[in-house]
């Protein structure tokens, strides 16, 4: 029996939620900085290229190889961020949107580990 990765791979979405929240946090904070460029994470895609674990695929482009690793990013004016007078790149209507993509993810993630951890403390009961 193999042993189960669900565990360490939400762990690692929640570290990498942790730091996109920071990331976002930093943004709104400097949404009136002039010349501040906006930032944002590389995508969790990167961390699941990254895990040393094979996942099961029906189609191998569904996670495609590489070794990039997780890090902050500036966004750029070609990402649709609009640059203001002031040189800065900050959208708040696009960050208050990232912040609610975290939570959705975070509510996903802890959700689904909690039903795993509910189905494998009954399968131990019996």
């Amino acid at each position: 029996m193999q042993p189960i990765q669900l565990f360490d791979l939400a762990s690692r979405q929640a570290q990498w939620l942790a730091v996109r929240q920071n990331v976002v946090a930093g943004n709104i904070a400097n949404v009136n900085t002039p010349g501040y460029a906006a930032k944002d994470v590389k995508p969790f895609e990167s961390v699941l290229r990254e895990t040393p674990f094979q996942l099961a695929t029906t189609n191998p482009a569904h996670f495609l190889s590489g070794n990039s690793a997780a890090e902050v990013v500036e966004s750029s004016v070609s990402d649709g961020n609009e640059m203001k007078q002031s040189g800065n790149t900050v959208s708040m209507e696009k960050e208050l949107m990232k912040t609610g993509e975290i939570k959705r993810d975070f509510d996903l993630s802890t959700n689904l580990v909690k039903s795993f951890n509910r189905m494998m403390l009954l399968t131990v009961r019996r």
